[in-house]
């Protein structure tokens, strides 16, 4: 029978000499699955024993993990704006830079009472839309997917996160079809170049969806549609929160200027990257 050290220490030096970044963290998010348990325990009974199923189920994961499938699959979920959001093979996993959108919007908007009508536009596991939710208690949302499969998910996300009632969804291609005006428009569009491919990462090129990532040759495809679109959908006193790729606040900003919109605000993540740009109707 192993331990829980030694089971911990051996998945760290498995997954560091496979090359996997962050592997004692992966190591011990996998270890805590398995066992069912938060990391105090892992940290106060290291000579606690792991059962044979427990050792087989960790063997499993760590064959799935070093085929570089994302942790997020194995686990199931992912943690984001302190809720845990459903992740699947037809998702994008939630990525902590994304939180900078939902701080833009608190600063941006900062009455949080306020019955915000909001949109979200390419939901996939509904991250952005629902944690927005979270903090404005009297906001309505609709979520918009081309994804059956994507929108299953979100729509399980909102009844796990007790919001179900206060968000809809439906398949559509950007905003086709909408005749409603809005207060808030959100939206992580796909930005990668196609060309872009071969930098990828394993665990982002092999499984993840690539409807979600690739955007043509300069991976300013959507944006092109966003800008000519989101005119229509902003009440004249409401703001547009778009996540941008490295390198492409410029081009972006041009194009929303292009049609009629201006750019007043472009906060950075934690890398100092300029990740959204904040956007309003010219006035």
């Amino acid at each position: 029978m192993k331990t829980i050290g030694e089971t911990l220490q051996q998945l760290v030096e498995t997954l560091t000499k496979a090359g996997i970044d962050e592997a004692r963290t992966d190591a011990r998010l996998l270890l805590e699955h398995v066992l069912d348990v938060d990391r105090t325990v892992l940290i106060a009974y290291p000579e606690r024993e792991i059962s044979q199923d427990q050792c087989a189920e960790l063997d499993a994961l760590l064959k799935r993990r070093l085929n570089r499938e994302p942790m997020s699959h194995l686990l199931g979920y992912r943690e984001f704006w302190s809720l845990r959001f459903k992740v699947t093979k037809e998702t994008l996993t939630p990525r902590p830079d994304s939180e900078t959108l939902i701080e833009a919007v608190l600063r941006h908007l900062p009455d949080v009472d306020a019955p915000l009508n909001v949109l979200d536009l390419g939901v996939g596991t509904g991250c952005l839309i629902l944690s927005v939710l979270s903090e404005y208690k009297k906001a309505h949302g609709l979520g918009i997917d081309l994804s059956d499969d994507a929108l299953r998910v979100a729509i399980e996300n909102a009844k796990m996160l007790g919001l179900a009632d206060r968000c809809d969804f439906q398949i559509g291609d950007w905003m086709e079809g909408l005749n409603d005006q809005y207060d808030l428009i959100l939206s992580n569009p796909p930005y990668i170049p196609t060309g872009d491919k071969s930098i990828l990462e394993p665990e982002v090129l092999v499984h993840e969806p690539a409807t979600a990532l690739f955007a043509g040759s300069d991976g300013l495809d959507d944006y092109r549609i966003l800008a000519q679109q989101l005119p229509g959908r902003l009440k004249d006193d409401a703001l547009a929160v778009i996540e941008l790729g490295i390198d492409q606040s410029d081009a972006v900003l041009a194009l929303m200027e292009s049609c009629g919109l201006e750019v007043i605000d472009s906060p950075k993540d934690l890398g100092g990257i300029v990740r959204c740009h904040i956007i309003r109707k010219k006035t």
